[in-house]
């Protein structure tokens, strides 16, 4: 499923003209799906009054379609007039035609006509700007606006609804002018929009779903970036075939752990293993075998040297690169810990780097130790997958925290084509980036997954994907979807207070077993 910025969207419109699609088409395709998908998301949109609030530009023609299509199956319906509309609009004339409740904002002293229309509501459509608001939000539609958020405080089962974008949440940015809503539900037009996915505001938009409006898929093919679907995952999912054996779902070494992170080993080759990998070995610090054997039968083991009882030694780089070569996949840094063992461990490592084989995934402590090192990406081979948060994001990049969450899929698409390696950028709507300028968004945004060994299990998961033989940026985006899923699984059980890391484990068979039904 693709998403546009707004400068796409358009280029996509002015194509769609010469196709036959005219504006007047797609605005009337664009209210009749509105009406429809409003119907579906409110069970008893019939039995409620719904009040759409109309701005000046195209956004408030496709909600007088809207409102036509709302009177036409029998909804009770008003429309609020908030900004100019042209002499001899025809869609407003079609309303007043049929006798639906009108009313002009600039003839409601003191906004008392439109209190009285909000306490009689059981639904607000926003339909003020969507795609078109570019300055700041101020005089009559800032007022408009913050009656709308009082409404809501007051009665919270009033339900808001944004056709296309909340006004006042920036398409391609997703920062939030003071006077936007939060929404119940955004019903976006056509594709989805970057803004409705980038941080820190996105959470304005609520639950997002596409309206049709007519526009074939062929005209966005362009388009590099797309939103992880269920459909898309399920495509792509490693098949077992019966007669297969170990060897067949490949084999993972993953370096991790310390005396202070011991859960973070547990959790990385559990998260392999869950994804479906045939052998996971768990190389870490001699002292913590016996922990770790405990936790994780499957698993086999590689003890390495120690510098101090539960730390890794430099000298471990012989033994990791030795065996690595035995390996389809190398995962490190998940617990590792940023002590000068560790760094001179790394330092060490990267001439081994540079091979072709086995694929990296580096995360965590891996991450941090590279970024003391200058020009690190040079040192490692292309066949790198690595996973920062935000934080490590910034540490890698020299870019402040806030620029990157700013704009994370440009942050994310930068470093991949600097670097010349997959960037999986954490957090919600996890981003997925590509050196050649694809990208992938997570639909998951779930505070639950905001705990300490979550990203241990999805380094894990990626790691357990390549194994199985996807390619790097493949087996990035669907670890990113299986591991977002798992946790919506467990929200759903047991909501986002108090999940743990490991309350993803079990879910991750499932999610896949699901995956391949559809």
């Amino acid at each position: 499923m693709k998403i546009l910025t707004s400068s796409q969207m358009l280029q996509i419109e002015q194509s769609c003209a010469g196709i036959g699609l005219t504006a007047d088409l797609l605005m009337e395709n664009a209210g009749k799906a509105v009406a429809g998908e409003t119907r579906r998301l409110l069970a008893d949109a019939e039995k409620r009054h719904i009040l759409l609030l109309i701005g000046p530009g195209n956004n408030g023609g496709d909600g007088l379609v809207a409102a036509r299509y709302f009177h036409d199956r029998g909804v009770r319906v008003s429309v609020y007039l908030v900004g100019y509309r042209p002499p001899g609009d025809s869609n407003l004339g079609l309303i007043q035609e049929r006798g639906i409740a009108c009313h002009e904002a600039n003839l409601d002293e003191g906004l008392k006509e439109l209190g009285d229309l909000l306490a009689a509501a059981g639904a607000v459509i926003d339909a003020l700007f969507g795609t078109g608001k570019t300055r700041p939000i101020k005089g009559m539609f800032q007022l408009v606006l913050d009656r709308v958020k009082r409404a809501k405080r007051e009665r919270p089962e009033l339900r808001i609804i944004a056709l296309d974008l909340p006004s006042g949440l920036d398409a391609d940015g997703g920062a939030a002018d003071p006077a936007c809503l939060t929404v119940d539900y955004t019903i976006t037009l056509g594709f989805l929009k970057q803004g409705l996915f980038n941080s820190p505001d996105a959470d304005r938009a609520g639950k997002i779903t596409v309206a049709d409006i007519g526009i074939p898929e062929y005209i966005a093919a362009s388009v590099a970036t797309e939103l992880i679907t269920s459909r898309w995952a399920g495509s792509i999912m490693p098949r077992r075939p019966l007669l297969a054996n170990k060897g067949s779902f490949g084999k993972v070494l993953v370096v991790a752990g310390s005396i202070n992170y011991i859960g973070a080993a547990y959790l990385a080759g559990s998260g392999a293993m869950r994804a479906g990998a045939g052998l996971v070995t768990l190389a870490t610090a001699g002292a913590l075998l016996p922990v770790l054997a405990l936790k994780l039968t499957e698993a086999t083991y590689l003890p390495l040297p120690e510098s101090h009882p539960g730390i890794i030694s430099p000298k471990a780089a012989r033994p990791i690169g030795q065996q690595s070569a035995n390996y389809d996949v190398l995962l490190m840094g998940c617990g590792l810990g940023q002590s000068q063992s560790i760094v001179r461990l790394f330092r060490s490592m990267l001439p081994r780097f540079k091979g072709e084989t086995p694929w990296l995934v580096l995360d965590a402590d891996a991450l941090n130790v590279l970024a003391q090192l200058p020009e690190w990406w040079r040192g490692i081979t292309n066949n790198a997958i690595l996973t920062p948060h935000p934080g490590e994001m910034s540490r890698l990049s020299g870019v402040p925290v806030a620029a990157v969450q700013s704009d994370r899929l440009g942050a994310a698409r930068k470093a991949a084509a600097e670097w010349q390696k997959i960037v999986v950028l954490k957090g919600a709507y996890t981003v997925i980036a590509a050196p050649d300028g694809r990208a992938m968004v997570s639909p998951a945004a779930n505070p639950g997954l905001a705990s300490a060994g979550t990203g241990d299990v999805l380094a894990g998961v990626i790691a357990g994907l390549l194994a199985q033989g996807l390619p790097l940026f493949e087996a990035a985006a669907l670890g990113v979807y299986l591991h977002g899923e798992a946790g919506e699984k467990v929200k759903a059980r047991l909501g986002d207070t108090g999940m743990v890391a490991t309350d993803l484990l079990p879910e991750l068979p499932l999610v896949i077993k699901q995956l391949k039904v559809i």
